[in-house]
Parts: C-alpha cells; sequence; structure tokens
C-alpha cells in the first residue's frame, strides 16, 4: 500500500480489428458486450495507477482485437479513488477501475461499482482470503488480482538475525547506531500526518483494535476501539517509542524517504510491503524478510492483509463490455502474472502465484509475514479511520499525551461514524 506522490496521466487508445471474444469458459456474454459496445461508440475506459497501466497495456490491446473495440488505459497516480467516485456521480468516469479492496464499502455506499459475476469454478481459482476481501453484504465487488502485508525487511549484513520482539529490535539498532554503522533505528513511515496502515502491527499487538466483529464475523462499525482503554494503552507503548522516547519512530522518515533510507544503508530495518523489493534488490542490499515483531509479552503483530482488484463501474457507457474484461479476462493467470512483474505482490490467483513462486522465495516469506494477519476492513466506516487516526499517531510520535490524543481522535472517527 505504497503511497504514490508522483506520475502524470497517460492515455492509451487502441482501435483495433475484431477477432472473436475469447474470454471464459462461456463465451455467450461476447456478443451482449460487442453490441454493448458499439452502442458507446465502441470504446472501454480503464483506470489504474501508473504500474498498472504500463503491465495491462498489452491485455488492453488484445481484448481489443479480440472485440472489436477501442481500449483506453488511463493512468491516475494520485487520489485514483476519489477522483473516480466524484466522475462517477459526475457520469464521466471509466468503465473499470483498478484499486484496494478496502474502497469497496465507499465505492458501493456511493453506488460507483457494480457487483462482478464469477461462476463458482472461477471464484475457485483464487487464495480464499483475497475472494472474502472483496465480497460486501454477501456480494462479489470485485475480482482480486494480488494481495500484500507488510512484513519486516532487514539488512543481513547489519542484522543477521530476525528480531523476535520489538525490544530486541531497537537494542540492536541502538547498538549499530552508537556503532555509526546506521542513522536511524527503523524506517516505518509515519510523516507529518501519520500512517496507520504502517503503524498496525504494533497497534495490535499492544492491544489496541479498530472494529470489533459481528456473529457473521463482518466488522461492526458500531464497535469502535479507538479512544477506548486498549488504544490508549496502545497508545503509550507506541509513543515510548517515539522522538521523545526511544527515537525509534520517527515524523522526519514518511513515505517518500522509507525505503531510500533503507536501500542508502542507513537502517537495518524496513517496514514495508512487497512493493519495496524491488528498490531493495536494486541497492543491491543482501536482505531476508520476516514477520514484524511485536511488544515483548503482547499480542502477535498483525499486519492488515490487502488485495488489489478489478471493479466494474456502475455508470460506465459499456458495463457489458467491462463485465467480460473483469469476470473473463482478468481472471487468466499470464495478466496476474504480468502484474506480479510490473510491481511484485504475491498474485490472488492461485495458477499465476504458482507460476511466479518458484523464482521468487520473498513471496513465501511475505505470505508467512502476513498469515496472521487481518483483512484490511472495506465497511464505509474504515473512511473515518485514516485522518484522525494517522494525525493521532503522529502527535503522539511527537510527544503528545497518548491518552488525550487519541480519546480525541476516537471522538472525531465516531460522530463521522455517525
Amino acid at each position: 500500500m505504497r503511497i504514490r506522490t508522483a506520475g502524470v496521466v497517460a492515455v492509451l487508445g487502441l482501435a483495433l480489428a475484431a477477432s472473436g471474444c475469447g474470454g471464459g469458459d462461456d463465451d455467450s456474454s461476447a456478443p451482449a458486450a460487442k453490441e454493448s459496445a458499439n452502442a458507446a461508440g465502441g470504446k472501454l475506459v480503464i483506470w489504474a495507477d501508473d504500474k498498472r497501466t504500463a503491465a495491462l497495456k498489452p491485455f488492453a490491446e488484445k481484448f481489443g482485437q479480440e472485440n472489436g473495440v477501442t481500449v483506453e488505459v488511463q493512468a491516475v497516480s494520485k487520489d485514483l479513488q476519489t477522483n473516480f467516485v466524484t466522475a462517477s456521480q459526475q457520469g464521466s468516469g471509466p468503465d473499470v477501475v483498478v484499486g484496494a479492496h478496502d474502497w469497496i464499502g465507499n465505492m458501493v455506499q456511493n453506488g460507483a461499482i457494480d457487483p462482478v459475476q464469477l461462476a463458482a469454478d472461477q471464484k475457485s481459482a483464487f487464495n480464499e482470503t483475497a475472494i472474502k476481501a472483496v465480497t460486501f453484504n454477501g456480494q462479489l465487488y470485485g475480482v482480486p488480482y494480488a494481495q500484500e502485508n507488510l512484513a519486516l525487511i532487514r539488512n543481513t549484513d547489519l542484522a543477521p538475525e530476525a528480531p523476535k520482539t520489538i525490544e530486541d529490535l531497537v537494542a540492536t539498532g541502538k547498538k549499530l547506531k552508537a556503532e555509526k554503522k546506521v542513522s536511524e533505528i527503523l524506517c516505518l513511515q509515519v510523516g507529518q500526518n501519520g500512517d496507520a496502515y504502517h503503524i498496525y502491527p504494533l497497534y495490535t499487538s499492544a492491544g489496541g483494535y479498530l472494529f470489533g466483529t459481528a456473529a457473521n464475523g463482518d466488522y461492526d462499525p458500531k464497535d469502535l476501539g479507538v479512544g477506548k482503554p486498549e488504544s490508549i494503552e496502545a497508545f503509550k507503548k507506541i509513543g515510548a517509542l517515539g522522538e521523545k522516547g526511544a527515537g525509534v519512530l520517527k515524523r522526519s522518515i514518511a513515505d517518500t524517504n522509507s525505503i531510500a533510507t533503507f536501500t542508502g544503508k542507513k537502517c537495518a530495518y524496513l517496514a514495508s510491503g512487497p512493493w519495496a523489493t524491488v528498490d531493495v534488490k536494486k541497492a543491491g542490499i543482501s536482505y531476508d524478510i520476516s514477520a514484524f515483531p511485536g511488544f515483548a509479552g503482547g499480542k502477535e503483530a498483525q499486519p492488515f492483509v490487502g488485495v488489489q482488484a478489478f471493479y466494474v463501474a456502475a455508470k460506465g457507457k459499456n458495463k457489458a463490455l467491462a463485465q467480460e474484461f473483469v469476470a473473463n479476462y482478468t481472471t487468466k493467470p499470464d495478466l496476474a502474472v504480468a502484474l506480479y512483474n510490473a510491481e511484485p505482490r504475491p498474485p490472488a490467483l492461485t495458477a499465476a502465484l504458482d507460476q511466479v513462486k518458484g523464482s521468487d522465495p520473498d513471496l513465501a516469506k511475505f505470505t508467512e509475514a502476513g498469515k496472521n494477519g487481518q483483512v484490511l476492513p472495506a465497511i464505509p466506516a474504515m473512511a473515518a479511520i485514516w485522518d484522525p487516526f494517522g494525525k493521532a499517531e503522529a502527535a503522539v510520535i511527537g510527544g503528545a499525551d497518548p491518552a488525550k490524543t487519541i480519546t480525541a481522535a476516537g471522538k472525531t472517527i465516531s460522530g463521522s461514524i455517525k
């Protein structure tokens, strides 16, 4: 879940000749898709971020050839979800959008996406957790293509052994810093506004939670953990690692420099996900990956498990064609492998994972690090969490009173949910 701040909108228009659809097991949807395409001017518009756009290009071209349509893959590298929902409400959005599964609640609430129709055998081809992540109110709203979670990436030249606890990590980091081998103890992005995603393993290890669960296992927005005693205790421990405490967590470490600080060998430990390994490998660093350590005597550190997926826009001009593309085209292993090659997140499609895991041992390590993680909540109430929680985190790491700060954040969040 790396925040992207650079990139420009790039449009790829492909007007190609028809050759017949080779989508899924049942090609009966192809005529309807083509008919819809013709009625809407024969164009399918896809929105994705910059890296996904490059990987999608050849597959968009092939789909265009098979359906006799123009395909535009538009790279929107900043505020993709917000731009999509706004454009959808204005009738100027795409037919397909690619993004994180935790967008689903907000997009459904705003009437921006439709359920996706997959046959039982298609669903069974995916990792069960991935399918669960894109299921909302009992309906499948996306086709997953990758999973991701945080782990601890360490420079094995500086830290040969994986720390069992965060206290072990701090002790080693302080020793390395005293020896002037590093300038930072841990590269965990915080920034001036905090980062709820990256701090979550420590928050859970210290006993905090965001939402409780209902009897059916779904997250319960009425049971908000932020502001409760458990969250206060968690933020006290996080604060003790902050700038006026152990100096492990710093606002100067942000999404823009956390990976670069690690690849520059200025810290031995990096809290990040599969997306970071490309830069780590380029830097030529000897590294290993393990589960993020929790507090000694605390609960297991649980990272969020996120899923990236394809969605059908509810107000797109080519909905039948969009359904055909999402249900019968994005479910193919070759596309999943191409997306993996664009950025190495473990594929959600089992056949694609089997293709790539032999040549990438990191996949198994990230999967192991996230095996007890929590599926990132996709309920609409989650949208109320990010900003107040993150700002509270940044404030406490900067030295603010944990109890007052997280209690105030809980009231803000609760008021937004109601």
